[in-house]
């Protein structure tokens, strides 16, 4: 017995593990970037790789609503404030 609703866009749970796996992973390897990165406008552009790693691997684990926060805070609200930030320490530099 199934207890699970099975559509004809049910994707076979096989495919979702591995899936989730390769997620995992690549979410790991896109934390090591930011942490090994070291020019801080290349650093902001690879967090926010992540931050859409992070949107992806969300959605994956059944979770659009968490998803859709990390989508609009992790890859675009921090990464664009991050930019703003080192724009304006940089100007005063000058």
């Amino acid at each position: 017995m199934t207890l699970a609703v099975v559509t004809p866009y049910t994707v076979p749970a096989g495919l979702m593990d591995v899936l989730q796996a390769v997620l995992l992973v690549l979410v790991a390897l896109g934390a090591t970037a930011v942490v090994l990165t070291r020019a801080p406008v290349r650093q902001v552009i690879v967090l926010s790789v992540y931050g859409l790693l992070l949107a992806l691997l969300f959605l994956v684990f059944q979770a659009p609503d968490v998803s859709l926060s990390e989508l609009a805070v992790g890859a675009i609200v921090l990464p664009l404030l991050l930019l703003l930030g080192l724009a304006k320490v940089r100007s005063r530099e000058k």
